[in-house]
């Protein structure tokens, strides 16, 4: 069984769909390879214009695997030492390192891609699954789905896989520090009213509702929405109001010259449905 699916529910999305159910989708080394594989490839899938992620069965993504990480290469985690050496002898530092780096990669993935992704949280996402989702651009789930931080109440620091980064520019600084210091629960309801996710909906309509999003977002033309999901990241990232502005004004110039622009244009005027070309 692939811990890591990836199909075409609808023209122009790609669904991925984090698969290990009996683990709740925990991430194990297997896994961070698969998803990564999978994220590269979208990245380079011109047709493909969202992304939707999800997981399999009755969770989400319960963060990392710490019954053994590396227990799919055959060489289960030390719980001593994090998981990362396994084995007699002192922790290594350098494998432990290149191991969280390649874990925090996942977030940079999901953050640079060229697509929006919707996240569809269709059950706990905790500690990396939380990451996964504060790195998604839209996120919706179901009324049983729960968040947490987790890092902190497994003995870790709380600021891992870009969290720390993320999570206050999503819900504010005051209410990340708080869960991030806790590690406690949020609930879908809370989870809603302080803008973690943007809708919450019933298991059944859970796909359908991204899918839904998904073409609401396609409505616009790719390279708009390319841009315009780059800008609106690096807008956080810019002290400078006047930077921003000027960035800002070269997306405008840029997208003005596409000729999916001049079709936006005629479909509106037109009141028809537009034809994108990608150029």
């Amino acid at each position: 069984m692939a811990a890591v699916e990836v199909h075409s529910p609808a023209p122009h999305v790609t669904q991925i769909t984090l698969n290990r159910p009996d683990r709740l989708n925990a991430l194990d080394a297997g896994m961070v390879r698969d998803l990564s594989a999978a994220l590269r490839e979208v990245a380079a899938d011109r047709d493909c214009r969202v992304v939707v992620l999800t997981g399999a069965g009755r969770g989400f993504c319960a963060g990392l695997d710490l019954t053994g990480y590396d227990a799919a290469d055959g060489e289960a985690g030390d719980a001593d030492d994090g998981g990362a050496a396994g084995g007699a002898g002192a922790p290594d530092p350098v494998a432990i390192l290149a191991r969280q780096r390649e874990i925090a990669q996942l977030a940079h993935q999901l953050h640079s891609l060229p697509q929006p992704v919707i996240a569809a949280v269709n059950g706990a996402a905790a500690g990396g699954g939380l990451a996964l989702v504060l790195a998604s651009d839209v996120r919706v789930c179901v009324p049983s789905a729960v968040f947490a931080v987790s890092f902190i109440r497994a003995g870790y620091s709380a600021c891992d896989i870009g969290v720390s980064w993320l999570l206050p520019r999503v819900v504010g600084a005051g209410r990340a520090h708080e869960l991030m210091l806790t590690g406690r629960r949020c609930s879908s309801e809370e989870a809603h009213r302080i803008g973690l996710v943007t809708e919450v909906h019933e298991p059944d309509r859970l796909l359908e509702a991204a899918l839904e999003k998904a073409a609401e977002i396609m409505l616009n033309p790719p390279f708009s929405v390319e841009l315009t999901k780059q800008g609106m990241w690096l807008a956080l990232e810019t002290p400078s109001f006047a930077t921003a502005v000027e960035l800002e004004n070269r997306q405008q110039v840029v997208t003005a010259l596409t000729r999916d622009r001049a079709e936006a244009t005629a479909a509106f005027l037109e009141k028809r449905a537009p034809r994108y070309e990608g150029r």
